[in-house]
């Protein structure tokens, strides 16, 4: 049975903010990954959620005054997730790595204890998937 395991990629390979980071930090190092979300962790290395752009520039629409040039002064705490992607195990079957890819562009892997150890990405799970189906050209 392939698991999450099969398709992590470890954290150590993942770019992920710090629920503490700023909005400016936030912005800098999705632009010059060029990522459209990214996974925020706490303190202690837990997972807290996915951060989009969306949700950032929510926040600069709907908070008077608040513009690029002042968004280091906005801890990323201050900013709603307007999703909520939930994290899997790393023993996560086929089965909840497509339930979440669904809506989500990667899956969150967590430990036991909520720490963040990597991703799964929807393409891999696409990728496997696709090699499942019988092609003919």
């Amino acid at each position: 049975m392939t698991t999450a395991a099969f398709f992590l990629i470890p954290k150590q390979n993942v770019i992920f903010l710090e629920d503490s980071a700023t909005m400016r930090q936030a912005l800098e190092k999705m632009e010059y990954h060029r990522y459209m979300a990214v996974p925020l962790i706490d303190e202690q290395g837990r997972y807290a959620g996915t951060l989009t752009e969306g949700d950032l520039l929510w926040k600069i629409k709907n908070t008077p005054g608040l513009t690029i040039d002042n968004t280091s002064q906005v801890s990323l705490k201050q900013v709603h997730r307007r999703m909520k992607n939930l994290p899997v195990s790393i023993d996560a079957n086929m089965e909840e790595l497509i339930v979440r890819a669904i809506e989500q562009n990667f899956v969150p892997v967590v430990d036991d204890n909520d720490v963040l150890i990597g991703i799964v990405r929807r393409r891999e799970i696409i990728e496997y998937c696709s090699k499942l189906i019988p092609y003919n050209e």
